[in-house]
């Protein structure tokens, strides 16, 4: 039986029409009628049209990917004048700029004291000296805010706190986006680095997180 075929006695004289067929006093509506079911099953087993099966699997076709996945994410800071970057999963947390407190026969290197953080107690260290970095500021850009900060970082089974001069948030970029480093970048601290990164205008360095982790593990 064909769609053509199927008998929609209840758009003429059922339910939808005008109700005059003797069936309905004894069903009180279509749907409870042989002739309705039978219509139904007759819908259901009918053949499918020709392409049926072709439009559907265009339909839920995946599309092609015609960019690489964006899999990546880059916490973004300054140090002095140099824009570096951590791997945004290490942060367990970002606060206030503190003053640490320092340590009794420590003077000098990275450890510049401890801080508390929430409760918890963590060694506050220098990345910039670490990196050789001069802590000079840049010339302050009228109507732009600087947002110093306190990045508390997990290296590992160590966890760190980096104060960082300023902060523009977390950067997503797909795998192929990091480059190489110019010859021109800063030679001082380029065995740190890992490639670089094109943040709007800026160039940023993202830096080895296990090597940083190790060498900052060595100051304590």
């Amino acid at each position: 039986m064909t769609e053509q075929s199927v008998e929609d006695c209840w758009n003429r004289i059922g339910v939808r029409g005008d109700r005059s067929c003797d069936r309905l006093p004894q069903h009180g509506h279509c749907r409870h009628c042989d002739v309705h079911a039978d219509a139904a099953s007759a819908l259901l087993q009918r053949s499918l049209p020709p392409d049926y099966r072709q439009e559907w699997a265009r339909e839920f076709a995946p599309v092609a990917k015609t960019e690489a996945a964006v899999d990546q994410s880059a916490l973004v800071f300054r140090l002095g004048y140099e824009w570096l970057a951590l791997p945004a999963r290490m942060t367990i947390t970002i606060a206030e700029r503190v003053l640490p407190h320092r340590l009794p026969h420590r003077h000098g290197g990275s450890l510049l004291g401890i801080v508390n953080v929430k409760g918890r107690l963590y060694p506050c260290m220098s990345l910039d000296r670490l990196l050789g970095i001069s802590p000079d500021e840049p010339p302050a850009v009228p109507g732009q805010r600087v947002y110093p900060r306190l990045l508390v970082m997990q290296f590992e089974q160590q966890s760190f706190a980096l104060p960082v001069q300023d902060l523009t948030g977390i950067h997503r970029y797909a795998a192929h986006d990091l480059q190489a480093l110019p010859a021109t970048f800063n030679s001082a601290m380029r065995r740190f680095l890992t490639g670089m990164l094109v943040v709007g205008d800026r160039r940023v360095g993202c830096l080895d997180a296990q090597l940083i982790g190790h060498q900052l593990a060595g100051e304590l």
